[in-house]
């Protein structure tokens, strides 16, 4: 059996792809099961991956008929996951040579230890920025569940394929909702650590995280499907009421994402997008917002759709005059 199973998708990176690929195969464990799935692209990827598997028997090459989203197509290198631990590799990112490794000695040492943390390097065009995570040697599953929820823990990571096959990734939404699945990785590990195993996280401007587009607000409803999710698993009072504020706060992100490149979408694009945040905002229980963090002006829920919508206008209208909507980097 091979120790660890990578989950690779591919869509459209056969400009990137080659270079996340000999990374894997540079790694200084060889003990890998690397499951590459190409989500129905357009462009070489599919035969990129066919000679990458040619030469090397532990890639293994799945075709999708139709394209679904990338984490529809983890699920499906999930089903085929034969590793004691399982991680994935975008198909535009790349893994220090010794990434795997660092991440198995840490299962090793601690036998109680379900989810592991690579350092991230995000890679901009201009430089390279490291993810700085907390400060820990360990932390309990409930602890690095609360920690991720606003991203004091990222979600790059390897898990026992146990919990990973029991919880495979969200795919309710074509984006964002894959977030989703560190979280309840997290809160079903008895530990969490993190190795010194680097994943380079690379930036470009065609990714759906920065392009201005109306699937945008799909993080809106992915935060729904957590919910859901939460209520699922009978979460204490005190964590629901930590998403609540979350999602409180993701509201007032999308709103200021609609406030600063609105005239980028098509009209029926903006309207969708009102839309999606009304319905939202209206699912939002005021009485779980408990934190100091949703109680400032531009924050606030607010009685009515109309009046939430009038002060987010005026809050970034104001922070703009004063020079302070800078996008954060």
């Amino acid at each position: 059996m091979s120790k660890v199973t990578v989950l690779v998708a591919v869509y459209n990176a056969e400009a990137w792809l080659a270079r996340s690929l000999d990374s894997l195969l540079s790694q200084t464990m060889r003990d890998l099961q690397i499951v590459c799935i190409n989500d129905a692209s357009t462009d070489g990827s599919l035969q990129l991956l066919q000679q990458y598997a040619a030469c090397d028997e532990r890639i293994e090459v799945m075709a999708l008929s139709e394209n679904h989203g990338q984490a529809y197509a983890r699920n499906q290198g999930l089903q085929k996951a034969q590793g004691d631990y399982v991680c994935f590799l975008d198909a535009d990112d790349w893994l220090s040579p010794d990434a795997i490794a660092s991440a198995v000695d840490v299962f090793r040492q601690y036998g109680q230890t379900d989810s592991v943390l690579f350092q991230v390097d995000i890679m901009h065009p201009d430089g390279v920025e490291r993810y700085l995570l907390p400060d820990f040697e360990v932390l309990t599953g409930h602890e690095a569940f609360l920690k991720s929820l606003d991203w004091q823990l990222h979600g790059v990571y390897m898990v026992r394929t146990s919990i990973h096959q029991r919880f495979p990734y969200d795919d309710s939404c074509r984006w964002f909702s894959d977030d989703n699945t560190s979280r309840i990785h997290y809160l079903h590990s008895r530990e969490v650590r993190q190795c010194k195993g680097v994943y380079y996280y690379f930036q470009h401007p065609e990714s759906t995280s920065h392009a201005v587009s109306v699937h945008r607000f799909d993080r809106l409803r992915a935060a729904d499907s957590m919910k859901e999710q939460l209520l699922h698993a009978h979460v204490a009072h005190e964590v629901m009421c930590e998403w609540e504020v979350q999602r409180m706060l993701m509201l007032v992100e999308c709103f200021r994402f609609y406030y600063d490149e609105g005239r980028g979408l098509s009209p029926a694009d903006r309207r969708q997008g009102l839309q999606t945040m009304r319905q939202f905002r209206n699912t939002i229980d005021r009485t779980l917002l408990l934190s100091p963090k949703v109680h400032k002006f531009g924050y606030r829920p607010m009685p009515s759709w109309r009046l939430f919508r009038c002060q987010e206008w005026l809050y970034f209208s104001l922070r703009r005059l004063l020079g302070k909507n800078k996008k954060p980097r």
